[in-house]
Parts: structure tokens; C-alpha cells; sequence
């Protein structure tokens, strides 16, 4: 190694290349499913969805795009979703779900799934599932929400996604990650995860 590549080798760079490669390492374990992330708005889950697409090549669906505009609007305007008005939304996922099993494939989709009655419909009995959750303390949540730019959904609107949140049972076999240090190592201690 030369003095320019020394240079270059900093710690920052050898860690970044150690966490590339047990994610890679960790992505050829992992078995074929469909994996749903779930969590409150800010927890991490599009942008954790986006990096295990880009590790794992998986088909990618944003949870909150299958939102009906009735939805959207009301978001937008600041007003909390009932479960009257997440019903279709559920039903949604749940479809996005089913297409994939259908077609023996495996698949990322968000979904905050915030009760455990929101996920018996997403989920329910299905195999080839694996629920993801992705954990944080609200004030974190709260101050990273409050620092970005959601389409229609305000950080006003957090605190009424906690008050609804039910954090899954063991009886339903979640894989649980607390988003705390950077994309890259969550996503890798995910993998390893998933890959046990």
C-alpha cells in the first residue's frame, strides 16, 4: 500500500467496507420472503426498505403510496387516520402481499401497522412473512420528523401515531431493530438478522 492509499484508508473507510461486507455476506443468507416494515412515521422504515431493495434486488412497494387520496387529504390536512379510514389501506397491503406469495417471490413493503388488529389483516397466518420493526424513542423520531419534508404527513400527527401504537407480541415472531446509528449498520444488523 502506497502513502496516497494510506492516506485514503481512513477508519471511517474501513468500517464502511467491514459493514459492506457483512451485509453482503448476511444478503446471501437471508431466506426468500416477503419482509414488512412497521413502525411509527419517522422510524426509518422507507428509507431501511430502499437500502434492503438495493442489497437485495427484491421487488420494493412504498406502503404509503397504496393510501387512497380520501387518506392522503386528511393526513395532509392534519387530521389523524381512524380505522375506518385505514381499513382499505390494510386490505391494500395485504393484496401487495398476497400477488407476491402467489407468484412464489419475495418482497419489501412499509407499513406502520400500528395495532395488532392492523396486522392480523396484513399479515395474519401467512407464511413466508417476516414482520419488521423498526424501534426509537419518540423524542429521536420527533426530532428527526420534524427535520424533513413528508408529502402529506406532518409531525404534528406523531404524537396520535403513538398513542394508537401497540409494539408486536412474541407470539408474533417480529424481527426487532432499534434504529439508532447509521442506515448502513442498521440495515447490516437487520440482515444478520434475518439471515440467523
Amino acid at each position: 500500500m502506497n502513502s496516497r492509499q494510506a492516506a485514503r484508508s481512513t477508519p471511517t473507510s474501513r468500517n464502511r467496507s467491514s459493514i459492506e461486507a457483512t451485509e453482503s455476506a448476511a444478503a446471501r443468507a437471508v431466506p426468500s420472503t416477503v419482509l414488512v416494515l412497521m413502525g411509527v412515521s419517522g422510524s426509518g422504515k422507507s428509507t431501511v426498505a430502499l437500502e434492503l431493495h438495493r442489497v437485495l434486488g427484491w421487488p420494493f412497494q412504498e406502503g404509503d403510496d397504496l393510501h387512497p387520496p380520501s387518506n392522503v387529504e386528511k393526513m395532509r390536512s392534519g387530521r389523524p387516520l381512524d380505522d375506518a379510514d385505514r381499513m382499505p389501506w390494510r386490505q391494500a397491503v395485504a393484496r401487495w402481499i398476497d400477488e407476491r406469495l402467489s407468484a412464489h417471490e419475495p418482497g419489501i413493503i412499509t407499513c406502520s401497522n400500528l395495532k395488532r388488529t392492523y396486522r392480523q389483516i396484513t399479515i395474519g397466518t401467512r407464511q413466508g412473512v417476516r414482520l419488521v420493526f423498526l424501534k426509537n424513542d419518540e423524542h429521536v423520531i420527533h426530532a428527526r420528523i420534524v427535520q424533513r419534508q413528508h408529502r402529506y404527513m406532518p409531525s404534528t400527527l406523531l404524537r396520535s401515531q403513538f398513542e394508537t401504537f401497540e409494539e408486536p407480541g412474541e407470539d408474533e415472531h417480529p424481527v426487532v431493530v432499534t434504529v439508532g446509528g447509521s442506515i448502513a449498520e442498521t440495515v447490516a444488523e437487520l440482515l444478520q438478522l434475518l439471515a440467523a
